[in-house]
């Protein structure tokens, strides 16, 4: 297949709403802000189920094990069971299962999503992308509600995601080092370090990852419990772990409850379960509890959001998007927003958002686009008249480009109102440049560390918003 087939799907994930389940088909994302689906494929590469009975809790002191191996399947999670005089075959078999399955998985990513083996696959980096894309949309594309996860699901994250990290590992720079020898001589030498970006940002993903899990499992005994859409009473489809006896008239307050806050989300998020509460609403402490994981996942959202937009910003811009700019800056924006671009000494960005009375974050997106090419077109003319070189070139020359030049004016007044477009409007998805960098990035690391800190980004808002939808019923009830 060829790289643009694995990305058709980007621009078809609506832009409105954060819930996986949005779209009929697999989306391993929220649809307000994060519409990436690079791949045809609708299960993970890296994701087939594993029994659970193969696991045991004790390595195996088989003799047939080297410590290399050993060490192989510590990485991915895979537990070794201590091998009993009556089992030694039976956990051999296990084991050896195991091993053919990691090779299966490998062998996908390196074939690049070609099975037919003619070297038509995409790049690594899009491969390793997709597979996080596909394992998020496996764990967490079902799970709409605040409740743990499941163990195996659980399991299976953390297992595939260490796989998938560590290729990280290998991913070096090299640094002069300072060397002491016996006789007191210093000599230079260059050692290698991990890069400076996965240095960085890797660890501080893990991190979130963590606390994000931990969010979920905080929600183990709820006042709140779930009714699927369409019911009337959310008595009958309460949670298994809310805790039902705590108040002995929730059936007859449920009801109505429930099918008034049903009505409301109606034409909202019909596909979203729908958070129930006792009359009265939930208690202080509960309600302190939901507050304080809200404002947690909102900063972890943020920080998420910070670092793929820091990754995103170091890709470089294909050859491809640059071609295809127009020929014109004027054109791309409309007559409209450039007179007021052009003819205004002092540039009010807010203003001009006001006046163009943006309605949906559809439109927002749109406009985006439209005022990010102007601003690639217009740079590329202040540098060097009607080329297409490539935008290195460009870069090349912006320093030279004298400050009064008129596209040099309008490609920073774009780049401002692009800033202020995305400040005000800040769970819009990726712009068609942010796609295209994605789809012709070549670099493993930045790949690993985009898709990384998209997919907890759109894990985080979900969290935010259905914490959002529990205190909205919460007030409902105490109303």
């Amino acid at each position: 297949m060829d790289n643009s087939s694995n990305f058709d799907s980007t621009s078809s994930v609506d832009q409105n709403d954060h819930s996986v389940s949005e779209t009929p088909e697999y989306s391993p994302f929220s649809g307000d802000s994060f519409a990436y689906c690079r791949t045809n494929s609708e299960v993970s590469i890296l994701s087939e189920t594993v029994d659970d009975n193969s696991y045991g809790s004790d390595p195996s002191p088989s003799p047939w094990m080297s410590a290399k191996h050993g060490a192989v399947l510590s990485r991915l999670g895979m537990k070794q069971r201590k091998h009993s005089l009556d089992g030694k075959s039976d956990d051999l078999d296990m084991l050896e299962s195991e091993l053919e399955m990691m090779k299966e998985r490998f062998s996908k990513l390196l074939l690049g999503e070609d099975m037919s083996g003619g070297g038509k696959g995409v790049c690594t980096a899009v491969t390793i992308s997709n597979s996080i894309t596909n394992l998020y949309a496996t764990v967490f594309g079902h799970n709409l509600k605040l409740e743990p996860l499941k163990p195996e699901k659980k399991a299976m994250w953390k297992r595939e995601m260490n796989c998938l990290m560590s290729v990280c590992d290998y991913i070096v720079e090299f640094a002069p080092t300072a060397q002491y020898l016996d006789d007191g001589t210093i000599i230079e030498m260059m050692t290698s370090r991990p890069r400076s970006d996965i240095y960085i940002n890797l660890p501080a993903l893990q991190k979130l990852d963590t606390m994000l899990i931990e969010i979920f499992d905080s929600f183990q005994d709820t006042e709140f419990w779930y009714a699927e859409q369409g019911s009337i009473s959310g008595n009958s489809n309460r949670s298994s772990h809310s805790n039902a006896g705590s108040h002995s008239n929730a059936g007859s307050h449920s009801n109505a409850g429930s099918f008034r806050i049903i009505a409301q989300r109606k034409d909202e998020k019909w596909w979203l379960p729908v958070p129930c509460v006792h009359t009265g609403g939930i208690s202080d402490k509960s309600r302190k509890h939901l507050i304080e994981k809200r404002d947690c996942a909102n900063q972890i959202h943020k920080a998420a959001m910070a670092i793929n937009s820091s990754v995103l910003a170091e890709m470089d811009i294909p050859e491809t998007y640059m071609a295809n700019l127009p020929k014109s800056g004027r054109s791309s924006l409309g007559d409209t927003i450039y007179r007021y671009m052009h003819s205004t000494d002092k540039f009010s960005p807010g203003n001009l958002l006001d006046c163009l009375k943006i309605s949906t974050e559809h439109e927002a997106l749109e406009l985006a686009d439209r005022v990010e090419s102007s601003m690639y077109t217009w740079r590329r003319k202040a540098c060097l008249s009607h080329s297409k070189s490539s935008w290195n070139k460009v870069k090349a020359h912006m320093a030279d480009t004298d400050q009064n030049d008129k596209n040099f004016v309008l490609a920073e007044r774009a780049e401002t109102l692009l800033f202020f477009l995305k400040q005000r409007y800040p769970e819009l998805s990726q712009t068609s440049l942010d796609t295209c960098k994605i789809q012709y990035n070549q670099d493993v690391g930045k790949a690993i560390l985009e898709s990384y800190s998209r997919v907890l980004e759109g894990l985080a808002f979900n969290i935010v918003a259905w914490i959002e939808d529990v205190l909205c019923a919460d007030k409902s009830m105490r109303n």
